[in-house]
């Protein structure tokens, strides 16, 4: 049993980091956002880590209730599924609204400061948040809390809690080193532009996670 766990702790950590490093919409949102809206370093992971622990968090308690009940894992896969398109299609809409309001803005003002977005903030941070706690994290119940659960309810909260800290760890560390390398950058240039841009990025991800399945 103890090798068993040990296995599934190792996977867990191993998927956890792979399945966010490469999907950029656990990622590429918080960096366009943060770059359009100035955000500081501080505010930037702490909407990030709010974020994943939405996004873990959703998994976690369906894969709960599921082996409280006794239910399939092909249905909670076919669960999984259908909250995987109802993310990605809020991704994309927020994408595209976000996109047209930046190039209404962009047309509109000409580059002055944000104090219209300042406004709109708090209402942005809490639709990234619902966004990513509809998104599934779709290795978590099929391949590790059945598993895991075959051993011990110990097993199934060790494997849970080692994958959530691999997902939201790998998400900081990517949202904070590829902030900090676009901060050095300068768009002097294009920076009234930067909201139509963000919003751009997050519809182009979106896209990838609903019809090319990144």
């Amino acid at each position: 049993m103890v090798e068993t766990i040990g296995l599934l702790v190792l996977t867990a950590a191993s998927l956890g980091f792979i399945h966010t490093l490469f999907g950029p919409d656990h990622y590429l949102p918080f960096i366009m956002m943060s770059r359009a809206g100035n955000w500081s370093m501080k505010k930037t992971s702490f909407v990030t880590l709010l974020c994943g622990i939405g996004h873990v968090l959703g998994s976690v308690v369906l894969g709960l209730i599921g082996i409280g009940l006794g239910v399939a894992v092909s249905r909670l896969e076919l669960f999984e599924g259908v909250r995987g398109n109802l993310a990605a299609w809020a991704l994309i809409a927020f994408g595209l609204v976000y996109m047209i309001w930046g190039i209404r803005r962009a047309l509109k003002h000409k580059g002055r400061t944000h104090e219209h977005f300042n406004k709109k903030k708090t209402m942005t941070v809490w639709v990234l948040f619902t966004i990513f706690v509809l998104g599934p994290c779709e290795p978590l119940i099929p391949l590790l809390m059945f598993p895991a659960y075959e051993s011990s309810l110990i097993g199934v909260i060790l494997v849970a809690t080692i994958f959530a800290i691999a997902t939201i760890g790998t998400m900081l560390f990517m949202v904070i080193y590829l902030s900090l390398g676009l901060k050095r950058l300068k768009f002097e240039k294009i920076e009234h532009w930067t909201h139509a841009i963000a919003g751009a990025m997050i519809l182009l991800s979106g896209m990838g996670i609903q019809f090319l399945g990144l």
